[in-house]
């Protein structure tokens, strides 16, 4: 069940509430060891190198030989009488040192961080959540040996039928949902590895899939709808994400009505270049895979949304060009306030939501939905987590 009983919820928010002052200090001396890291290697973490093989559904399941991993479910769905959501719910597992000479379970190998939020999109409200632990007695982690992620009562787990199963909840939202596979994953970059930045080691292992049928319930200020749709989903790992000089990047993830999805991502760098190492994954409707290099997109920010919270200024119009492939789209946020600030977990601010898409394919009339991520507009940078 998604509500607990007031007793319940106030014992485990009291107790997250003591356990998250001292995560937040092992936060602060995880991104100086990570700054520190980068300079002087990859600190007994395996990097991701070209040549590594996805197997399915063993990759599904964790890896914690590399410094840093993430799950990230999008989507967006629709209720009976056609009101419109969106939702997030990510998993991220961040090495703090892969061998602890304390054998307690209570030493700190990983910390693991979640986030939750739920786009009323017709309401107009957005409302986010966090969690920050580590695998302590059962309060988070992430099984090897089968696909199962959790922090504390939020989870997402693979259930028969190569199904996966979600289920969170926190105060006025929540979610219970069941995506089918949809299309095979689908492997971005070249030879199993997503090329982040020029030293070697600076990459990650990176898939997704890309157009999962969803139904379930989601739970939208304290109310339960019933809702389908689609969702999307990545599953990346790796050590050295990024190197210096990048700031943050934007990401786009979009699902057409013709059955085409598209992934794009540009980094963003201190000096205002656009970064070599952006990349894009085109999927037709048969499930064809095109790797897409920087000079093959275009991404032009319009419009921005100022957050009177942070005080960053968001682009949430976007035009989106890729001209070799007969592809001139326009992004539009579904809803502009979507930015989620996690004081108690990373410290990070980012817009992450829903995306209305529409344009042209060879001149034919194209539509669709899709997600939108923006980190480095506002806030204590994602890089540091990352290098």
């Amino acid at each position: 069940m998604l509500k607990n009983s007031h007793r319940d919820t106030e014992t485990r928010n009291q107790g997250r509430g003591r356990r998250s002052l001292c995560l937040r200090v092992s936060v602060a001396a995880l991104l100086l060891g990570g700054a520190i890291l980068a300079q002087t290697g990859d600190g007994g973490w395996r990097p991701a190198l070209s040549g590594y093989r996805f197997e399915f559904a063993r990759d599904h399941g964790s890896h914690p030989d590399y410094k840093i991993e993430w799950w990230y479910y999008t989507g967006n769905l629709a209720a009976a009488d056609g009101r419109r959501f969106g939702y997030q719910l990510t998993f991220f597992r961040v090495g703090v040192d892969p061998r602890p000479e304390n054998p307690s379970r209570w030493a700190v190998r990983d910390l693991f961080m979640a986030h939750l939020a739920v786009s009323d999109i017709d309401g107009g409200q957005f409302r986010f959540a966090e969690r920050l632990n580590r695998a302590g007695v059962g309060w988070a982690g992430a099984a090897v040996d089968g696909y199962r992620v959790w922090n504390e009562d939020w989870e997402a787990r693979l259930g028969g039928g190569g199904r996966h199963e979600l289920r969170a909840a926190d105060g006025e939202i929540g979610l219970e949902l069941e995506l089918g596979p949809g299309k095979p994953p689908v492997s971005h970059g070249s030879g199993g590895v997503s090329r982040k930045g020029a030293q070697a080691g600076n990459a990650s292992h990176y898939y997704s899939l890309t157009r999962m049928p969803t139904r379930g319930t989601l739970v939208v200020g304290g109310s339960r709808v019933a809702v389908e749709g689609l969702s999307w989903m990545d599953h990346e790992f790796g050590t050295s994400f990024l190197e210096a000089g990048k700031v943050g990047w934007d990401w786009f993830s979009i699902q057409l009505e013709d059955g085409t999805d598209l992934m794009l991502y540009e980094f963003k760098r201190a000096d205002g270049a656009r970064d070599a190492y952006s990349s894009g994954t085109l999927i037709g409707p048969g499930g064809e895979v095109t790797a897409l290099r920087p000079e093959e997109f275009a991404l032009a920010p319009g419009a921005r949304w100022r957050s009177q919270a942070s005080g960053a200024a968001y682009p949430v119009a976007w035009r989106i060009s890729l001209p070799g492939r007969g592809l001139e789209l326009e992004a539009r946020a579904a809803l502009e306030d979507q930015e989620l600030r996690l004081a108690d977990s990373t410290g990070v601010t980012y817009w992450e939501g829903a995306i209305e898409v529409g344009g042209t394919r060879a001149g034919r009339p194209v539509r669709g939905r899709g997600y939108l991520e923006m980190t480095g507009y506002a806030g204590a940078a994602m890089t540091p987590l990352l290098e």
